[in-house]
């Protein structure tokens, strides 16, 4: 009885397949791992949140601006306001008016937080209910940076 053993002399050709068994065994895991931790994940606590959009400011006359720069000087309408009780006293002249005028804040960037506090506090103080803040669009400087 003679068996060839894989001598030399053989016409054998290498074996060119992938086993791919052990591949589609890890994606079969890891398919079953996400289809277990999904529901999981997007199990949230159902809520009605505000929807974004963004509608141009409409500038009406009666509309006041108010404009800090950044050393903390005040402007009602390009005007340069001389201190704090002047404004507040303009502010609640305004306020008396029916309807009431809208405040819109425009602050420089570097402007420091405490000077648009206080003339946030020194529009609720004089009974302006509507209040608002003036931005530049972003066009696109978010995104680059």
């Amino acid at each position: 009885m003679a068996m060839n053993v894989g001598g030399s002399g053989g016409d054998e050709a290498a074996i060119s397949v992938i086993n791919t068994t052990p591949l589609v065994d890890v994606m079969l895991v890891l398919l079953i791992i996400f289809l277990i931790t999904i529901p999981v994940i997007t199990q949230t606590v159902k809520l009605d949140l505000p929807k974004v959009y963004n509608e141009p400011t409409k500038t009406k006359p009666e509309n006041i601006s108010l404009s800090i720069d950044k050393d903390g000087q005040i402007y009602w309408n390009a005007a340069l306001v001389k201190d704090e009780e002047t404004l507040l006293n303009k502010i609640r002249g305004e306020a008396v008016k029916t309807p009431q005028p809208e405040i819109h804040v425009r602050a420089d960037m570097q402007t420091r937080y405490e000077y648009v506090g206080k003339v946030i506090l020194l529009t609720q103080r004089s009974g302006i209910r509507k209040v608002g803040f003036l931005t530049e669009p972003d066009k696109g400087v978010r995104s680059s940076r």
